[in-house]
């Protein structure tokens, strides 16, 4: 008697629906951003915005309303990471 070199794996109790063509590659895909690493972001996008905003109404200068924002911006994430997290 010979054994069969590549036994049968068990028949799985709830078989997985197909996907749809096209996407096995998309789903098994990590995300780019986390949901904490978002919402940080968009704060932090916001905050700069409103600075920004705020500066320019008051000097009415663009390199000086942009550099505001920008500031705000880097500053404000490292903040809120830790205020979020």
């Amino acid at each position: 008697m010979s054994r069969d070199p590549h036994p049968r794996s068990p028949v799985p109790a709830r078989p997985e629906p197909p996907s749809p063509p096209g996407m096995g590659l998309l789903s098994e895909a990590p995300p780019l951003l986390s949901v904490h690493a978002a919402v940080v972001f968009l704060a932090a996008g916001f905050i700069g915005f409103i600075m920004g905003g705020l500066v320019f109404l008051s000097e009415k200068s663009v390199p000086k309303a942009v550099a505001a924002g920008l500031g705000s911006f880097g500053l404000s994430v490292p903040v809120l990471h830790k205020l979020i997290g």
